[in-house]
Order: structure tokens, then C-alpha cells, then sequence
């Protein structure tokens, strides 16, 4: 085994001794629940926020639920729209709740989630559509929601992360007003066989692919078997975004990874070429973490450290100018 985090290996050993199996092992009604309610256990108590509301908006293929989470009642605050992980098979707005309460209070913004449609019952590209429905829907109705449409951002974690990213390249493509920000937590980016070389190649998350104690190569493959309908969805920019030709003109970015996860190279793979486009971007490996540790506050102290930086990431984006006052490339 790799060098966990102390509090990491505690839970390793809590699953290893209660005998909890891998959720790729369940059925996926079985996953669901079970994910969740890890989810729930390890995450605390939920912060308060002002209000919490709910509304259904249109979708691409019927009504979708939307969730507002407002820190306080004052007008003209910012959004950011919170896509949840649960690799496109798993998770509902339960399941960003705590986080999104979190961040609406510490990056001072309405945060929205969405209850996209999920896999395998609606694949690739279902869920990147519904998101997008969602932030397009935000920035319209912001002004009778008593929202600023001029400080949007999008994010999310894991698959959540996966779908912010391709929200962007849309977003770009319909040429609206730029976004402020894109939070990107451990995210796949690219799916293919072979694993995506690291950044540094003197590095490799490859210890902790093998693990079945924590997320791993074969968690990996499960998600993607359910998500695409064919494995050559996955040569498409909106499932891969790391395959997407051009970057230039994307949001600034927050990308935040975890030293034991296999998704880690991808991810800084997404970073290094956001760079490369021009993209503004902070990149942030947090050392001895596995997939899953920052939505973990209740029991990962690197989980709030982790949440405090998006929040900070977030509030700069919120208080600058506006990219088009930049010079932002479109």
C-alpha cells in the first residue's frame, strides 16, 4: 500500500474490517444507496445557509430539478452552478448538499445543483446536456431569481468535475458571456485504456489503481461502462475533454487532484494543457489523499482545507472584473 494519510488509512481500515465491498461488486441500486449514505456519514453535519429552494426548470428531454442553496438574502449575489460526482451512474442533489452548503457560505454565492439524468438509464451525452440546460437556464433567469448573471461559474467533483469541463467547451461554443471560473475536483477528463501519463513522469498514482479498499482502476472502468453506450463516445471532447483540439478562451480554473487516485494524471494532464491554451489555472495535488476525500469534512481535515481553497479560488473569480473587460479570448 502507498503512504496514505493517517486519517485515510483509519477509514481504509474501518472498510477492511467491516468487510464493505467495492460498489463496482453491487448492484447499482445497491450502489446508489450505499454511496450516499457513505456520503452522508463522512461528510458532517450539513452547515445552515439562509434559504434553500427548489423549482424545476425545462431540460433537454423533460423537466429537471433545480436546487438553490443562498448563504444570505442579499441581492445581485453570484452562482455557481455544483455538478455532483458519483461516476454518471450514482448520486443525486442529496449527495452535493453538504458541499454546496459549504461553499455557499464560505464563497459567499448561491450555489444551484442539478439533478441531472443518470447512466445507464440515460448515457453520454445526457448529463453533459441537462448541465448545460441548467447554467443556461441560470444565466437567463438570474435576473428574476435576484442573481447576477454577469458572475457565473461551474464545478464539480469527479464526474461532476467531468461534466463542468464539458458545460465550458459548450459555453464557449455558443459564444455567451464568459464565465468566471471552473472548479474542477479530481476529474476525469479522458477515457481510454491505457492510463494518461503523468505530468512528472518521475510520479505515477499507480499504487493506488489496484486497491480495492479505495477508488480504483476497476471503479474506473465500471463508471465508464455504464456512461458510454458505446466505447467510442468516448473519443467525443464531452466525455474526454482532455481530447478537445482547442482550450483557448475557457474559464479560469481551479483544478484540485489527490496524490492516491487514478484519475490524479488525467486530471493535472487537463491542468498542463489549460496552461498551455492560456488558461489561468491553480492546480492543487493534496499529498497522502484517495479519490473521495473532498467531500469527506466530517472526517478528512484536508477536506476543508481542500473546500476552503475552491471557496477562495471562487471569491477572487466573484470580485474581479469581468473577463470581457480582459480581453478574455472567445
Amino acid at each position: 500500500m502507498p503512504p496514505l494519510h493517517p486519517q485515510w488509512q483509519r477509514l481504509r481500515e474501518q472498510r477492511a474490517r467491516a468487510g464493505t465491498p467495492p460498489l463496482y461488486t453491487l448492484s447499482l441500486e445497491r450502489a446508489r444507496a450505499d454511496d450516499l449514505a457513505a456520503l452522508r456519514a463522512a461528510g458532517g453535519a450539513p452547515a445552515a445557509v439562509a434559504r434553500v429552494d427548489e423549482t424545476t426548470i425545462p431540460g433537454p428531454a423533460g423537466p429537471l430539478t433545480l436546487r438553490l442553496h443562498r448563504p444570505s438574502l442579499a441581492p445581485g449575489l453570484p452562482v455557481l452552478l455544483y455538478l455532483y460526482g458519483g461516476g454518471w451512474a450514482l448520486g443525486c442533489l442529496d449527495t452535493a448538499d453538504t458541499v454546496a452548503r459549504t461553499l455557499a457560505n464560505t464563497a459567499d454565492c448561491v450555489v444551484a445543483t442539478v439533478g441531472y439524468r443518470l447512466a445507464p438509464e440515460h448515457p453520454f451525452p445526457a448529463a453533459v446536456h441537462d448541465s448545460y440546460a441548467a447554467l443556461r437556464w441560470l444565466h437567463e433567469h438570474a435576473p428574476a431569481l435576484d442573481l447576477d448573471p454577469e458572475r457565473l461559474a461551474v464545478g464539480g467533483d469527479s464526474a461532476g468535475g467531468n461534466l463542468a469541463a464539458a458545460v465550458t467547451l459548450l459555453w464557449r461554443a455558443e459564444q455567451r458571456p464568459p464565465l468566471r471560473h471552473q472548479l474542477l475536483v479530481y476529474p476525469n477528463t479522458d477515457h481510454r485504456p491505457d492510463p494518461v501519463e503523468p505530468v512528472d513522469p518521475e510520479e505515477s498514482a499507480a499504487p493506488a489503481a489496484e486497491d480495492p479498499l479505495l477508488f480504483n482502476r476497476h471503479s474506473v472502468a465500471w463508471y465508464w461502462s455504464h456512461y458510454l453506450a458505446v466505447p467510442q463516445d468516448g473519443d467525443d471532447p464531452l466525455a474526454s475533454p482532455l481530447r478537445a483540439d482547442d482550450l483557448t478562451g475557457l474559464p479560469p480554473a481551479t483544478v484540485i487532484t489527490a496524490e492516491y487516485d487514478p484519475l490524479r494524471d488525467e486530471g493535472e494532464a487537463y491542468a498542463q494543457r489549460l496552461r498551455e491554451a492560456g488558461v489561468p489555472v491553480e492546480l492543487r495535488r493534496f499529498p497522502g489523499m484517495a479519490h473521495g476525500f473532498f467531500t469527506m469534512t466530517g472526517t478528512i481535515d484536508d477536506a476543508r482545507a481542500a473546500q476552503s481553497l475552491a471557496a477562495d479560488r471562487l471569491r477572487e473569480a466573484f470580485a474581479g472584473p469581468h473577463p470581457s473587460q480582459e480581453g478574455h479570448i472567445r
